[in-house]
């Protein structure tokens, strides 16, 4: 009786540790924030950016209230060449760039429970 009441009560916790990764695998950040996710107890499901684009719809739910500029990758080739960081492009723009040019997406793009951090961040990742 106590090992059931035991698997209930983790039951919660799993679910809230399961997490949308999205990534390139390739990325180093990537592959670090992963092993860092998975050494915590995190359940990923991956989305890879660069075989399962996000559309700009996709983009502009995921990004919701937050500043759109936290979502560019700016070691991104594009972004320098740009020089998204003096005159960076509209919310509209930057949403229609990244659905055509996956890299210019800061990875990775972690969402679980309606939260969403991007990069590797560790205070953002503890609060998922």
């Amino acid at each position: 009786m106590a090992t059931t009441a035991r698997k209930s009560a983790r039951k919660p916790a799993k679910s809230r540790r399961k997490v949308i990764f999205m990534q390139k695998p390739t990325c180093t950040t990537c592959r670090k924030a992963k092993k860092y996710l998975q050494r915590r107890g995190f359940q990923l499901y991956f989305r890879d950016l660069a075989k399962e684009r996000l559309s700009a719809s996709e983009l502009e739910k995921l990004i919701g209230d937050r500043d759109y500029k936290q979502f560019l990758n700016t070691r991104n080739e594009l972004y320098r060449e740009k020089e998204m960081k003096e005159n960076p492009p509209s919310r509209k723009q930057a949403i229609r760039m990244m659905a055509s040019e996956p890299n210019l997406i800061r990875r990775p793009v972690v969402v679980a429970g309606g939260r969403v951090v991007v990069g590797f961040d560790e205070n953002g990742f503890a609060r998922l």
